[in-house]
């Protein structure tokens, strides 16, 4: 690779678009990591040799790209131009696919998508609900580039928000369009972010500093891999929002900061770097001007406060991550003390977009006014990566105010089976559960903070009927327990003394008072804390006792777990619907079910483990727990 300047771009977008064009089809074949722990480089590779085989490799190319989102139908390949869409492809489906589709233009119909409600097959990626009320702005490259071809990305726009930023020369003018499109962090604190670059901009001129770019890919949160996802699709376009970014900010050095629990997307990453710098995208004279920034990785610490702010710069310095007072800012006195502006992946990523199409265009997505107050709104769109008792799970990109119903019940497909709706848990550990009776809520970083939850960085948990709240409640405070950094008393020892008497309660050894002091512990953890890892862990907690608060009394009170989790709380029986099948009983790992064949079973109460083994090979709905 040569270096380029800027007028190089359109020459390399036309030349790979016109090679792409010389293909009658291509396969996209998913390679994020869903995919991938189910064959997915197996399937682009096997799928290659056919297309070799049969000579045909220069009419049809098979490509991989990065997570397609739906990933619970992987491992997925989408045909393009058409968007014939394939899932749960296994390596034996390839040869009939290539000579069906490919070769006789007729699809696989058993490949294609069922919507599991009324049965309809969906040919059409397009026609699928759970991308039907998507809008894809950070996953704008999705399924449509192969992430380790920097030519691929420059063919779909790439790198245009920086050569426009090249050719004005404007940085201030940047920070205002950011400013105006009322982006706030995709992060977690839903900062405004040009607010955040102009106070770091300022703070490195009033003191005279280098002033230094981070992005935040420490990603941490239970459930959640919606930063880990970006990088491994369209790594580029998260290196051109940290170019811009760098550009109006005057700055020379930036770093990445990734957990190093994420292989693919490091290596991923390392590869578009490498390709960026070959082009001159980084480095010196960048595109032929006088700008000059380049990129650096540093793997993340393995600790989950390392994602706070000040923490993850600490451990950039090679101490122990912990946070520091706020009084403190970072714009001012972060990384190596200088000033340094931190974004996490997804806001990055929205950047080149934003300067491509303008403010107005960003603000008008979404909800609020922004025009006049960055805080004024949630404008744009969110990534959230929807998991937990859910029929589609993955990860989905939707504009700001879309409501709670939409995203589960219309793109996740609604709760799986028979069961019921009862809770979702969004903003990571550190957000709050929100009942059923507010799935009609618009979501969008004031409509959750009001409901008791924050938007955090996009985690999205389902729970059904099944699901205990006190035990929800006491999972994340466990969470949160073993990941404080310890450094102050409030976060320290208030967290652990919830978890304790959220293990009571649990227990059926619950006090009368114990909500009540759940409720002032965790007043007090919030008010007194060092940092938001403190400040915002009572969330599930508070949150859980707000709407479900009679699960806690009946846990005390009645010595109960509606839900049948909690085990010192509940017994298995087995009722009149019992067959004598002996399903159970040869199940039991403890040999507590006795009961002659064709007649009634019973459980033994004091043998009992309550594994809950009899409850789910049972196929007459013989077993209760009470």
């Amino acid at each position: 690779m040569a270096k380029i300047k800027r007028e190089d771009l359109a020459r390399i977008a036309a030349q790979e678009n016109e090679n792409q064009s010389k293909y009658k089809k291509m396969l996209m074949v998913c390679t994020g990591t869903g995919c991938v722990s189910t064959g997915g480089f197996d399937l682009k590779n096997k799928l290659s040799e056919i297309l070799k085989e049969k000579g045909i490799d220069n009419d049809f190319i098979a490509v991989a790209t990065g997570c397609n989102g739906f990933c619970a139908v992987g491992p997925i390949i989408v045909v393009q131009p058409e968007g014939t869409f394939y899932q749960k492809v296994n390596p034996k489906d390839l040869e009939e696919i290539v000579e069906s589709h490919l070769l006789n233009g007729k699809t696989v119909e058993r490949l294609l998508h069922k919507n599991p409600v009324d049965g309809a097959i969906n040919e059409k990626m397009d026609n699928i609900p759970f991308f039907s009320k998507q809008q894809l702005i950070a996953l704008r490259n999705k399924g449509l580039i192969d992430p380790e071809n920097i030519d691929h990305y420059i063919a779909r726009n790439g790198y245009e928000g920086l050569k426009k930023v090249l050719d004005e020369n404007q940085p201030d003018s940047i920070i205002k369009e950011v400013v105006d499109s009322g982006i706030r962090g995709r992060g977690g604190g839903g900062f405004p972010a040009g607010v955040k670059w102009q106070s770091g901009k300022k703070a490195a001129i009033d003191k005279n500093e280098e002033i230094f770019v981070v992005c935040n890919a420490d990603e941490g949160d239970p459930g959640a891999f919606m930063d880990r996802s970006i990088i491994e699709t369209d790594p580029h376009t998260v290196i051109e929002g940290m170019l811009i970014a760098a550009f109006a900010l005057g700055s020379k050095e930036g770093y990445i900061y990734i957990r190093a629990e994420y292989p693919l997307a490091m290596d991923r990453l390392q590869i578009a770097l490498k390709q960026a710098r070959a082009y001159g995208l980084l480095g010196d004279n960048i595109l032929g001007t006088d700008f000059c920034f380049d990129i650096h990785i540093h793997r993340g610490a393995g600790a989950f406060v390392c994602g706070e702010s000040t923490a993850l710069m600490r451990s950039m310095q090679g101490h122990v991550g912990e946070p520091r007072a706020k009084y403190i800012r970072s714009v001012e006195q972060g990384f190596r003390d200088k000033p340094t502006v931190l974004n996490n992946v997804e806001t990055y990523a929205n950047i080149p977009e934003i300067i491509r199409k303008g403010a107005a265009w960003f603000a008008s997505i979404g909800t609020g006014n922004v025009k006049d107050n960055p805080w004024g709104g949630s404008s744009g769109t969110k990534v959230f990566s929807l998991v937990g008792d859910i029929t589609n799970t993955g990860l989905v990109e939707v504009p700001m105010g879309i409501t709670l119903r939409e995203i589960i019940e219309d793109i996740g497909g609604g709760v799986p089976g028979k069961k019921r709706f009862k809770a979702v848990q969004t903003g990571g550990p550190s957000g709050g559960c929100i009942p059923a009776e507010k799935l009609d809520m618009p979501v969008d970083f004031d409509s959750l903070t009001e409901a008791g939850s924050m938007m955090g960085s996009g985690g999205m948990i389902v729970m059904d009927e099944k699901t205990c709240m006190v035990d929800v409640a006491r999972y994340f405070t466990n969470f949160l327990v073993d990941e404080s950094c310890g450094k102050c008393t409030p976060c320290r020892e208030g967290l652990f003394a919830m978890r304790s008497i959220l293990d009571r309660i649990c227990a059926g050894d619950g006090k009368k008072d114990d909500i009540e002091e759940l409720e002032r512990l965790s007043e007090t953890v919030i008010k007194t804390s060092l940092c938001q890892l403190g400040g915002s862990a009572p969330n599930p907690v508070l949150s859980t006792i707000r709407y479900f608060r009679n699960e806690y009394e009946e846990h005390i009170n009645d010595k109960k777990c509606r839900a049948g989790v909690c085990k010192p709380l509940i017994q298995y029986h087995i009722n009149d619907n019992c067959t004598g099948c002996r399903v159970c009983a040869k199940n039991c790992p403890v040999d507590c079910i006795s009961g002659e064949a064709k007649k009634l079973h019973v459980i033994h109460q004091d043998k009992c483990i309550k594994c809950g083994i009899c409850e789910e090979s049972c196929k007459f709905d013989a077993v209760t727990i009470e």
